[in-house]
């Protein structure tokens, strides 16, 4: 497919032209947010912040704007998502089947009132296409779309889960860990980290013939997208190939980055996997590192032995998808949202 063109995504003002239909909403930049590490290599990649958008999930009616403006005050629960598409595709529009069956999927089974706010970020290329938005530009997003819930709407960190599946999950994990080495004095990390079918070595250093790469191939589809090497390009910019296994934003599973305390400060980490999953070895080093650094008691593993990549996003695949979404809603019940959030329905 990378061969012909990519698939286009609509751009955000026409979205906007049905605002109130899909819950669109504007997303101010952040350039203040940026410092340290992330700050060199975004002067490195020419990457500055930019205006982005994102779209409220969960139940409507004459009280649906409150949860769009910020008006029902600081008890509130929201998971900001970030969607899937290997970086270079994908939209968090209502249109999009996989984000919705993810995004319903979570609302019927985590606790009532919570809402879902989907982020669109820049999404990357490199050639035979136009070189555009390496990293650290859909980070940048994600942070804009942080601070936006927090300082825009109020909600409290504490009863917000940042989550993402597939690249999605990367982001996610992205914004957690920026959040957690750079201590931003208004914006302090969110109480909940959730991974489903987390990316975690696009640098692929797994594929000897005993790896999941490998030996999963029947059994999964992500093969040729990860080793063919065109979302590592187009996220690396201007950023030296080599040096990718060991960065531990493109890589935090990869075989080098097992330094101690790398990902110290994280929330609470749910990790979703499937055992048919051709990127598994990955996400199971990820979890033994946060379980290092995290503690067990504060890294919560599911995975479904049949299950191939992102099987929450698809709607034939039960009876793992509605299991793991129980289990994923008593986590967040039971560990994140329990002492801190109301009842009151704003779904009226």
């Amino acid at each position: 497919m990378y061969s012909t063109t990519l698939m286009a995504s609509d751009p955000p003002e026409k979205f906007s032209k049905e605002a109130e239909k899909v819950g669109f909403v504007w997303v101010d930049p952040a350039p203040e947010l940026l410092s340290g590490e992330v700050k060199t290599l975004a002067e490195k990649n020419n990457v500055a912040a930019e205006k982005t958008s994102g779209f409220w999930y969960g139940p409507r009616g004459f009280r649906w704007q409150v949860w769009r403006t910020g008006t029902c005050g600081t008890k509130r629960s929201s998971i900001i998502s970030m969607v899937r598409g290997g970086f270079v595709m994908g939209t968090a529009h209502p249109s999009n089947g996989s984000m919705t069956t993810l995004a319903n999927g979570l609302l019927e089974h985590f606790p009532a009132n919570t809402r879902l706010f989907a982020l669109e970020y820049r999404l990357s290329s490199h050639e035979p296409f136009a070189v555009a938005n390496p990293f650290p530009a859909a980070l940048l997003d994600a942070l804009a779309g942080y601070k936006y819930l927090v300082e825009s709407l109020r909600y409290d960190p504490k009863n917000i889960i940042i989550g993402g599946d597939s690249a999605g999950g990367t982001l996610a994990f992205w914004l957690a860990r920026y959040l957690a080495i750079s201590n931003l004095p208004n914006l302090p990390n969110a109480g909940g980290l959730l991974l489903l079918s987390p990316t975690v070595d696009w640098a692929n250093t797994y594929t000897d013939r005993e790896s999941s790469m490998h030996k999963h191939s029947s059994t999964d589809f992500v093969y040729t997208i990860l080793i063919c090497g065109y979302t590592l390009r187009a996220l690396m910019g201007n950023l030296p190939l080599p040096d990718a296994p060991s960065n531990v934003w493109i890589a935090p599973g990869s075989k080098q980055n097992d330094a101690p305390g790398l990902f110290t400060g994280l929330p609470k980490t749910v990790i979703v996997a499937g055992g048919a999953e051709q990127t598994l070895d990955a996400m199971v080093v990820l979890r033994d590192r946060l379980e290092r650094d995290l503690g067990k008691d504060n890294v919560k593993y599911i995975e479904k032995p049949d299950a191939t990549h992102d099987y929450l996003t698809a709607s034939w695949h039960e009876p793992e998808r509605t299991e793991t979404l129980v289990e994923l809603g008593e986590w967040a019940n039971d560990r994140i949202w329990s002492t801190c959030l109301n009842t009151t329905d704003f779904s009226s």
